[in-house]
């Protein structure tokens, strides 16, 4: 239930938000264009179902898994503020 200036909806609109622009950053980052035959970080060859299935990889499982490991995406806090669910 929203409360205050915030109309009835506002919070689950908000949910809605931050869904919406997760799914668009993490669409940015999938690779593209034709996929790699060999790993570009170990050289190792990428199986074609692997290629098959995720157009424009680049990397093979080993490395692409090490390399999200690597990579933490770290976001907003969007409920640390009363005045982020009025966006």
């Amino acid at each position: 239930m929203a409360t205050g200036w915030a109309h009835d909806g506002a919070v689950q609109e908000q949910i809605e938000s931050s869904i919406e622009d997760a799914v668009q950053r993490v669409r940015q980052q999938l690779p593209q264009g034709p996929s790699a035959e060999h790993c570009q970080n170990c050289d190792a060859l990428i199986p074609e179902g692997r290629r098959l299935a995720i157009p424009g990889v680049q990397l093979c499982i080993t490395c692409q898994s090490l390399e999200d490991q690597q990579t933490r995406f770290s976001g907003y806090n969007r409920r640390g503020s009363k005045d982020s669910q009025l966006r």
